[in-house]
């Protein structure tokens, strides 16, 4: 296969990375590993894990990262089950701040094997829609991606890997994913934070009614409020267009 921006063959040593995160989502699901991620996994070990984690207060924050890493750039389905783990192990101020830190980490890990590996030759090989796609996120990628990370509707796996393919620079990409986050994860936090009392009295836990009406729609006016600048620059290039017209 020949690379369209370079005239050359596809340097096929580059979907390494991408192949290994494959092979890592397929061992995951082949081994039956999703059952650890889970809150009954957690429950019947809580005991254990939060005297490991006063142990070692230096190494567990850490470990919980590493592994919060691993599964956001593998794509595993547990992110919400380690944000709340998170608040649950370590409180909700302290959860959410390492699970901000895990996420943001894993979604760069994420993006970088996306974009190395097929996001710039598909994004050359794009069509013309694809292109004025591009164009347009590009303009305002930051307020977009905030958008994006703070109203928790799309798959994390997607939101991470659609910039790869839209050309957003790593730094916007960074910004957006570590501060547009935190809101829906300190939630996830505080809920696991009260998760204990939610053990002791026997009780199933799911994360149904977490997302309430309510907190739905704070995140959706963060969002809105995300996008005042792109409102602002639309009405200036109305403004501006108008004044060339002479109107």
């Amino acid at each position: 296969m020949i690379s369209p921006t370079t005239g050359r063959k596809f340097p096929w040593q580059r979907l390494l990375p991408l192949l290994v995160m494959i092979a890592g989502l397929a061992a995951f699901f082949a081994f039956d590993l999703d059952q650890y991620l889970s809150f009954s996994t957690l429950a019947e070990h809580r005991v254990t894990l939060l005297k490991w984690v006063s142990e070692n207060s230096l190494l567990a924050p850490l470990i919980y990262m590493l592994i919060y890493v691993v599964v956001v750039a593998f794509s595993l389905p547990g992110g919400a089950v380690m944000t709340i783990s998170g608040g649950f192990l370590f409180s909700a101020l302290a959860g959410g701040i390492y699970a901000v830190i895990g996420a943001t980490l894993g979604a760069v890990a994420l993006f970088l094997i996306a974009k190395t590996s097929l996001g710039d030759f598909l994004l050359a090989k794009a069509g013309a829609t694809i292109k004025k796609m591009q164009a347009g996120f590009e303009e305002n990628a930051l307020s977009y991606m905030f958008v994006l990370r703070l109203i928790p509707v799309f798959p994390f796996f997607l939101v991470n890997l659609a910039p790869a393919f839209l050309g957003v620079p790593l730094r916007t990409y960074i910004i957006a994913t570590f501060f547009g986050i935190m809101p829906a994860t300190f939630v996830f936090a505080l809920v696991g934070a009260g998760l204990g009392s939610v053990f002791d009295s026997g009780q199933s836990f799911s994360l149904q009614g977490i997302l309430t009406p309510e907190i739905m729609a704070a995140l959706g006016g963060l969002a809105l409020l995300s996008l005042i600048p792109v409102v602002f620059r639309k009405v200036q290039s109305t403004r501006a267009a108008k004044g060339e017209k002479g109107e």
